[in-house]
């Protein structure tokens, strides 16, 4: 008899949704939503509804410790068994440290569940306690967010999602909501429905422009300079809060003298816009509220990411958009957690001066002879570089080095889990207990396990506690039950968990994170917690870390004509899914008809789409979705879907945003041409 049990998706995804699964035998039969989160209100993604079960128990799914008996990438092994696999770890990491030092030891590991335990709790413990080196993880997608909102903001949240629904004017700005912030959506229609506008900026005619009164094509690269024009439109028409800037704004001098270099007539030019419709969105926003911007995940991927932000987060500073019910800025919604992250990863277990390595220039330290120590040993968790870092060919080279000792802790046999030494079977979060903040909605979720672990599987919490005892580490902290690590993640004192501990937190509902009984609103129930106590459009702190007091403007030089973006797919998540036969076709070029006719190319053909650093093979779609000189396609393909063994992730650059070292994926430039009857064979194929 099947039954239905409460859960939570944890997918690197905003929403962070409730769930139902139906169970049956220890098996997950179907996943739905429901409305024990009120953002998420029974609503969930087709792939998660489509894909959950197969994703769990199908065939490509991990289910016994492995070891590698083939060449690196070739993905041949055999099976074996945990004491095995945790013994070869520790003769192999241990033979590494003694000669190199802890150092030479690192975890690659990013943003695979979002759950606080699975994410990075015992597994930080013992890598700190182990002194291996550090890996600055943010860099590689949200850290020039962060940043930017940081320096804005300080460590406040922003405007609810559910707040959207009141706004009048809501400008979504570089956001695929509809395949990546569903509930957005729902807040959208609601305004609608009341009379509300919607204006789109987005290099590419996604759906949910397909909805707006107003539609911007920007450049990428160039959103600072439209929210620059923005700003200058709003001084010349009087649409500047003076009150406001006057109370709550520091900085407004040097920001607007930077801004108005760029006029509308001048930016309109640089961003590829019409000069009109910079000018009526400018007025829309002025004579609106609550008027509300929703910006997405991926704007930022660029040499000018964090100016772009920072300049997008001034308008409704300037204008006066905050301190009412959904007016401002949807953000900073991960603020809004009593987390204690110091307590749950114990960052003092680490030893003082210990080294840390970008996570974007792993591949390059692990290829670098000269390094000191060199980087030895690796383990791969939560994560899937090969497909989602920069420069794929650079990685798969590095992961390839025969005296690189590589662990994979992983669900499914990824493309990076084929070039492992040792492979430990990681349970899905159906199968363990976690907390679940979120980082676009404001309520805090728990769930337990709603079936028992897949075959000889562990979570992750679990794998590590193993590890650690393998390698001696006897004390309290890597013997702590997952219950205790939740408590540990969050302060228990806070008014909000209204005396509950965190592990006790009901299965069936969402706790709603309010400030005296009200949602947050910026300056009204919540305030900048900057170092003045204001909304900083210049930031000491940038200056300090970046040499980036105020936003900046670099245009990007390339002999490639055309600006590949990457965006997020309806049929994955990140990469996840992407091992699934149902999402595995291979993704099409999108290119504007003018730019396919300058190429002589037609719609369905195979062309090849290639940079200095590799070159993909596509079925090409001409389409007037995507702005001239722009072409797109979606990322977190596997391996198997190209003809060649390489993916759009070959062609991105490695060099870093001007803020936080943060990945550049939208400053990909590349030339399109027909392929030469089929693909040649590749790294993989």
């Amino acid at each position: 008899m099947s039954v239905q049990k409460p859960s939570v998706c944890p997918l690197d995804c905003p929403d962070t949704c409730s769930l139902a699964v139906t169970v049956a035998d220890g098996e997950v039969l179907a996943v739905r939503g429901t409305k024990a989160n009120p953002i998420t209100h029974g609503a969930i993604c087709a792939k998660v509804a489509r894909y959950y079960p197969q994703f769990v128990h199908g065939p490509n799914r991990l289910r016994h410790p492995l070891e590698r008996i083939g060449a690196k990438g070739e993905g041949r092994f055999r099976q074996t068994t945990w004491e095995s696999a945790l013994e070869l770890i520790h003769r192999r990491v241990g033979a590494v440290m003694e000669r190199y030092g802890p150092e030479a030891v690192l975890p690659l590991n990013y943003a695979g569940p979002h759950g606080m335990l699975a994410g990075d709790s015992m597994s930080l413990r013992f890598f700190h306690r182990l002194g291996a080196s550090l890996l600055a993880r943010s860099p590689l997608c949200g850290g020039i967010r962060s940043a930017a909102y940081a320096a804005t903001f300080g460590a406040t949240p922003g405007t609810p999602l559910q707040q959207v629904a009141l706004a009048q004017l809501i400008i979504v700005w570089g956001n695929n909501a509809s395949a990546c912030n569903l509930h957005l959506m729902r807040q959208i229609n609601a305004a609608k429905r009341h009379g509300a506008r919607l204006v789109v900026i987005d290099p590419r005619r996604t759906q949910v422009a397909e909805q707006a009164h107003l539609i911007l094509p920007v450049r990428p690269g160039t959103d600072v300079v439209l929210a620059w024009a923005i700003a200058t439109e709003l001084e010349r028409i009087s649409g500047l809060d003076q009150e406001f800037i006057g109370r709550h704004v520091l900085g407004f001098d040097d920001f607007m003298r930077a801004a108005r270099a760029y006029p509308p007539e001048r930016a309109a030019q640089i961003c590829g816009v019409g000069l009109d419709d910079v000018r009526t969105l400018a007025r829309w926003y002025k004579e609106s509220t609550p008027a509300v911007i929703a910006w997405g995940n991926g704007l930022e991927r660029n040499r000018n990411g964090g100016s772009g932000l920072r300049a997008i987060a001034a308008l409704p500073a300037l204008a006066g958009k905050f301190g009412v019910p959904g007016g401002g800025l949807v953000g900073g919604a991960s603020h809004a957690f009593p987390k204690t992250l110091d307590r749950l990863t114990r960052p003092d277990l680490a030893p003082p001066g210990t080294r840390t390595i970008n996570i974007l220039d792993v591949a390059a330290a692990m290829l670098d002879e000269h390094l000191n120590p060199p980087i030895k040993a690796v383990f791969v968790y939560n994560h899937n570089p090969i497909i989602v870092h920069p420069d794929q060919n650079r990685m798969r080279k590095a992961l390839s080095r025969d005296d690189l000792f590589t662990v994979g802790i992983e669900v499914a046999m990824t493309d990076t889990m084929a070039f492992a030494d040792v492979v430990l079977p990681a349970c899905t979060h159906f199968e363990h207990a976690d907390l679940y903040p979120a980082y676009g909605q404001q309520y805090l979720q728990r769930a337990e396990p709603v079936i028992p672990p897949v075959g000889e599987s562990l979570p992750n919490t679990e794998i590590f506690r193993r590890l650690a005892a393998r390698f001696g580490f006897s004390d309290p902290a890597f013997t702590a039950s997952d219950a205790e690590l939740m408590d540990a993640a969050m302060s228990a004192d806070d008014p909000r968990l209204k005396g509950r501990r965190p592990s006790q937190l009901p299965l069936d509902s969402a706790l709603k994170m309010e400030y005296g009984g009200a949602e947050p609103v910026l300056c009204d129930t919540v305030w900048p917690r900057t170092p003045s106590g204001r909304i900083e459009l210049v930031s000491e702190t940038l200056r300090a870390r970046h040499g980036a007091l105020l936003p900046g403007f670099r245009p990007l030089q390339s002999s490639y004509p055309l600006t590949l973006i990457t965006p997020a797919s309806d049929k994955r998540i990140t990469s996840t899914f992407g091992g699934l036969p149902a999402s595995d076709e291979t993704p099409v070029l999108e290119m504007h008809p003018d730019d396919a006719a300058a190429r002589g190319l037609k719609d369905g053909e195979l062309v090849k789409v290639w940079n200095d650093q590799g070159e993909v093979f596509l079925p090409l779609q001409i389409t007037p979705a995507v702005r001239p000189g722009v072409v797109c396609s979606e990322k977190g393909a596997w391996l198997r879907t190209s003809l060649n063994g390489q993916t759009v992730a070959a062609l991105a650059p490695t060099h870093k945003a001007d803020i936080a070292d943060g990945a550049c994926f939208n400053d990909t430039r590349v030339e399109v041409q027909a392929a030469q009857h089929s693909a040649p064979a590749g790294p993989g194929s």
